[in-house]
Formats: C-alpha cells, sequence, structure tokens
C-alpha cells in the first residue's frame, strides 16, 4: 500500500505562485519531504487539467540529457508526447517539476534561458543543499525565483501525518492537554523527518535516522568540503550535538576535535547550508553587536541531534532536546532569520527573542512551567519597558499569564 501524500503547511503559500512566471525553488535537507511536496503539487495541478512532467535527476540520464542544454531538453519533451506548439498558441502552460535540480552542472544558465525563452514551461525546481544551489545560481537568476525553505515536519504537521485532530484554541479539555503533552514529549523525542513520524517502532526510527546520517550527512557533506579526516569530521558533530542550545566556542571545538579553527569555521559553514545546524545571533538594536556577539548552536532536528549525541533515541526529554525543539517550532513558522537569543554582561539570558513584523517576543523555554517568571524576563521587560512575554513550558501546568505549551506559540 503506497504511503499517502500530505499537505504540507508551505504548499499553500506555494499554490500561489503556481500560475506566475517565476521560477518555483523549494530548498531544504534530504529527507524532509521536497519530493512529496512536487508529488503533492503534481497531483493538484494534474486534478485541475493540467499537463505536468515530472524528472529526478538522482537519474543521471535526466542529468545528461539537461546539461546539453535547454533546446535539447525541449526536443525531449516533444518526444515524450508534448505538443509544445499548443502551448505556445493557447497560452497555457506545461508545468515541469525538476527533483534535485543541484546536479546540473549549470542550473542557473538552463533555468534563466527556460524562464526567458519557453515561458510556455514553468519550472518547480527543489534542491538539497544551498551552499551547492549557492555556488551554482548565479546573480541572472535574480527576480526571476521565488524561494521557498523546507523543514522537517512542524509539531502541527505531525499531528497531521498522524491523523491527530487539532484546532488552534486558547484552552483545551485536561483530556486533550494530556494527549498534546504526550504526542510533544514524543515529537520532541523523535523529531519531525516525515519517515520518522510514520514509523511506529522506535528501534526502526533509530536505524532510518542512522541511514540519513550515514548516506547524507557525512557523505554529502564529506563530498562538499573534500574532508580527509572523517574522523575528526564525526567528532566535531557528536560534539556539536552534545552542545545543542549552548555558546558557541570555536576555540573549545578547535582543541577538542584536533582541527584548526578554520577548519572548524569552514565546516560549520558547510552544516549550516545543508541544514542540519544553525547559529542563532544575539538579539541587539545595534547591528554591528547584533553581528559580532558570540552565536548559539542548534540542530534542526531532535533526533537526528540525539543519535549524532548519544547514538540512541531516549524514551524521556531532556531539558536541551526540549529548547531544541522550541527552536525548531519557531524557526518553521517564523522562518530562521526572525530567531535570536539574549544575554546580558551578566550572564542574564533568554532562550529567543523573536521577531515577528513589528513585534520583539522574549521567548523563555522550560521543560517543566517555573513557579515564577524566569528572572531574564524580568530583566528584558525592566530594560525595555514592555510587557509582552512568553514562557512555553511541557511538563506541569501553565498558571502564569504568558506561560503557555509548544503547540500555542504564535504562528
Amino acid at each position: 500500500m503506497s504511503t499517502p501524500i500530505f499537505k504540507r503547511t508551505v504548499v499553500t503559500e506555494i499554490s500561489k505562485y503556481l500560475h506566475s512566471d517565476d521560477i518555483v525553488v523549494i530548498h531544504g535537507a534530504r529527507q524532509v519531504g521536497k519530493t512529496s511536496i512536487l508529488m503533492y503539487l503534481q497531483d493538484q495541478l494534474e486534478s485541475a487539467g493540467e499537463r505536468v512532467y515530472y524528472i529526478d535527476l538522482e537519474d543521471s540520464r535526466f542529468v545528461s540529457t539537461l546539461d546539453k542544454g535547454v533546446d535539447e531538453f525541449v526536443t525531449y519533451l516533444g518526444e515524450q508526447g508534448f505538443d509544445l506548439s499548443m502551448f505556445k498558441k493557447s497560452g497555457k502552460k506545461l508545468f515541469v517539476l525538476i527533483d534535485e535540480i543541484q546536479y546540473l552542472a549549470n542550473p542557473s544558465s538552463f533555468l534563466k534561458l527556460l524562464a526567458d525563452h519557453h515561458r510556455y514551461l514553468k519550472a518547480i525546481v527543489s534542491g538539497s543543499s544551498s551552499f551547492e544551489m549557492k555556488s551554482k545560481f548565479k546573480d541572472s537568476l535574480v527576480g526571476r525565483t521565488v524561494n521557498f525553505e523546507i523543514y522537517p515536519l512542524s509539531f502541527r504537521e505531525f499531528l497531521l501525518f498522524r491523523n491527530i485532530p487539532f484546532v488552534p484554541a486558547e484552552r483545551y479539555t485536561e483530556k486533550k492537554t494530556a494527549e498534546l503533552k504526550s504526542l510533544f514529549s514524543e515529537f520532541a523525542m523523535y523529531g519531525g523527518y516525515p519517515k520518522i513520524v510514520l514509523t511506529p517502532e522506535v528501534s526502526m526510527k533509530e536505524r532510518y535516522l542512522q541511514q540519513i546520517i550515514d548516506t547524507y550527512i557525512r557523505k554529502d557533506i564529506r563530498d562538499l568540503a573534500e574532508i580527509k579526516d572523517v574522523s575528526k569530521f564525526n567528532r566535531l558533530l557528536e560534539v556539536l550535538a552534545s552542545q545543542s542550545g549552548n555558546l558557541l566556542n570555536v576555540s573549545e571545538l578547535s582543541v577538542t576535535c584536533l582541527l584548526s579553527r578554520e577548519t572548524v569555521e569552514r565546516y560549520l559553514f558547510l552544516l549550516e547550508q545543508t541544514y542540519i545546524v544553525r547559529l542563532v545571533r544575539p538579539y541587539s538594536r545595534n547591528l554591528r553587536s547584533e553581528l559580532t556577539k558570540t552565536p548559539k548552536i542548534f540542530f534542526y532536528d531532535t533526533g537526528l541531534m540525539q543519535m549524532l549525541w548519544l547514538k540512541q533515541l531516549l524514551r524521556e526529554v531532556l531539558g536541551s532536546v526540549f529548547e531544541t525543539s522550541i527552536f525548531a517550532e519557531l524557526i518553521k513558522t517564523q522562518g530562521a532569520d526572525n530567531v535570536f537569543y539574549w544575554r546580558t554582561q551578566d550572564k542574564k539570558e533568554i532562550d529567543f527573542i523573536l521577531r515577528s513584523g513589528k513585534d520583539i517576543i522574549p521567548i523563555e523555554a522550560k521543560l517543566s512551567f517555573p513557579r515564577n517568571i524566569p528572572t531574564g524576563i524580568l530583566t528584558w521587560k525592566d530594560t525595555f519597558g514592555v510587557e509582552d512575554a512568553l514562557v512555553v513550558g511541557l511538563n506541569g501546568t501553565s498558571g502564569e499569564v504568558g506561560f503557555i505549551y509548544p503547540w500555542q506559540l504564535p504562528e
């Protein structure tokens, strides 16, 4: 029986651009569901009577054809039975879905010529490495693309994939709250990769996560960075996973992993560009200060984080895992560029500062709700003279104003 294709949240936004002249570019880590999104869009378009052709560039035969240029590709489409002259005359579009566009030698030139000279072909493409795509996508595509980053599932998408009803509300019954607590614990422990969410057995989840680590993270990044000493790179991954949510200390990492500072910084850059980790900058009203202070390191996925760190998935949620899960929720709904942290010289700290439009919202993540408002939040209120702040927790009761559960975070 085939796995059902679920509608990811981002599809609603992508759908707005299906009939524009823009090239739609979908990018994110491997195995987060980009191909499934293309499949969903294909079904949606075909149901509406549109003609669609899907190409997976994991198949090197397609790479060879497309690398020969747009004219060769147009000839190939004609050989597949598409009457391209009809599309030109009618004004209708042939939707071309291209998976793993980064495998082309020069995707930028290919897509530019497609957009400029074959407007009846609507390109929707995916790519797995921001680094490769940025290095291959040239300025010639500026103004021709609209980009969407795909992450592992959010908690609301997790509930959708598990066929569990959820309607946002200010309060829930005790029964529903208990159910959501249990489900969020599971979500935080195992992460949001679609295949992991849909796999019931923990031992199988661990095996699949290990395959992602071995096949994609270590192989992809090793190839991108031309890593010669794989054991040191693996050690760096393990150390970073143990420090998710901590301040980044490059010098300490350099000593611990027996790597030069420059090499550590290069590996960190590649890990960011391949959607494994994110460096979160401190919030400051002074941009210079914001760009120079020490960042924090976070993993995008808690299941991956635990497998790299502990070589297994835990059966209870640790504080660092919960904090990482809240980070992941925020970037999925708000965008990675809108999430910061705050720390004073005397080490008073707030886990996350969320920039949402004109609003700046401090958010403290506590596995168990505290009895009182955290000191960092009180300091923030005194410093900036604002009252709005959130404490997101899981265990205990959200009694105070502004104390919320993870599923009540701003959308």
